[in-house]
């Protein structure tokens, strides 16, 4: 029976919030044991963050929280005690892995740090997520994801031309930061296979939205001319954009000139395509604003889904603008299993798909301290008396 490929390893989540989340989640779905450390009583901040709420059996959580936390076991310790802290401690000797997205310092106080951790595990991998890094001028500040898509220079990118700057719609910062913490403990593992020794990882999320800008940081580094908002054009490729239907919105994707060729045929234009101002990518980029009009007045001839499934039998890429409902409802959404559900709350699913190890979800994400007195009784001398002690004093939840 597949346990996962990563079912060997422990991992202690100090995160909260989503980048951290984001990391334990996935390798959570890849077989770790994942231990989630959370406040007695409240717990993560994201499990007040509804509406819209899930409401069942008693239980009342945010979508927001569900989103990033099956398959980890919640364990309520209060890091401020000094009982607490040595639990956390007791935990890490134990780990492979810890996670956590304190401020620069903020573990520090309570002998959770990297260093302090390391001196009673060698070969613990401790990544570190904050929002500007262990060190610089901005180290000390606190980092969300919107303030990192604003100064990472993502929302410089985003909206119309001649409107305001954008967020991108969900928290993309965040995301990406965690799947680059997730690359970054394998890696660090993968080290720790062949030297016996771990690391500290020190992940910043405007490291990784600077990083994560792509083709749009080269395009001002090679030029030296800052990109502006385009709305949904590409700076680099044309037409690559949405254009109106009869009935509404598409879009198209062409990114090479044999394709255009084919869309030329059947938006009946074939001319289009041995014109010399639209013949190539790199002149149809040059004159979009000439072309761009001429394709409106040709896509408005047609509803969506005539133009959907006119481009696919082209072999055009192109297709409809979803929203969520329609998402969820996709034939190929639904083939390929993307909506779940573990222990009757909806989920969704893990994109990876690995023929040998492929993720599991052995539980939902648990409810405040589900699993403190579990985890706690594998500590050595831990024994009831003890664990009921530390509840009694408000150590644990």
């Amino acid at each position: 029976m597949n346990q996962g490929a990563l079912s060997h390893l422990r991992v202690l989540d100090l995160s909260r919030v989503l980048a951290g989340p984001w990391a334990s989640q996935l390798l959570g779905d890849l077989g770790a044991e994942v231990i989630k450390v959370e406040r007695p009583g409240s717990g993560d901040d994201t499990r007040a963050w509804g509406p819209p709420w899930f409401e069942a059996g008693g239980r009342r959580e945010a979508a927001y929280y569900l989103a990033t936390n099956r398959n980890k076991q919640s364990v309520a310790i209060d890091i401020t005690r000094p009982d607490g802290q040595e639990l956390v401690r007791q935990l890490a000797r134990e780990a492979d892995v810890v996670i956590e997205n304190y401020k620069v310092g903020g573990l520090a106080k309570y002998g959770l740090d990297y260093g302090s951790l390391r001196a009673e595990n060698p070969r613990l991998v401790y990544c570190s997520i904050t929002g500007f890094g262990q060190d610089g001028p901005y180290a000390e500040r606190p980092g969300y994801d919107f303030l990192l898509q604003a100064m990472g220079g993502l929302m410089s990118l985003t909206g119309e031309p001649d409107g305001p700057p954008q967020k991108v719609g969900v928290a993309l910062t965040d995301i990406l930061t965690g799947l680059y913490a997730t690359v970054g403990i394998l890696a660090a593992l993968a080290h720790r296979e062949r030297s016996g020794e771990g690391q500290h990882i020190d992940l910043a999320l405007l490291d990784v939205q600077v990083a994560c800008l792509a083709n749009q940081a080269m395009n001002y580094l090679v030029s030296g001319r800052a990109p502006t908002r385009m709305g949904n054009a590409h700076p680099n490729i044309v037409p690559y954009q949405a254009f109106p239907t009869a009935d509404g919105d598409m879009v198209l994707t062409i990114g090479n000139d044999r394709q255009w060729a084919a869309f030329c045929e059947l938006a009946g234009r074939p001319e289009w395509a041995t014109d010399p101002r639209f013949a190539t990518n790199a002149a149809r980029v040059e004159n979009r604003r000439e072309l761009i009009p001429l394709l409106r007045q040709t896509t408005v001839a047609r509803s969506t889904d005539d133009w959907v499934a006119a481009l696919e039998s082209a072999g055009v890429p192109g297709g409809p603008i979803n929203d969520l409902a329609r998402v969820f409802a996709d034939p190929q959404i639904v083939h390929r299993g993307l909506r779940t559900e573990v222990d009757s709350i909806p989920q969704v699913a893990n994109p990876l798909r690995l023929s040998a190890t492929p993720p599991v979800y052995r539980n939902a994400p648990p409810a405040v301290g589900e699993h403190t007195d579990a985890v706690l009784a594998r500590l050595p001398g831990m024994g009831a008396a003890r664990i009921a002690a530390l509840r009694r004093e408000g150590t644990i939840g």
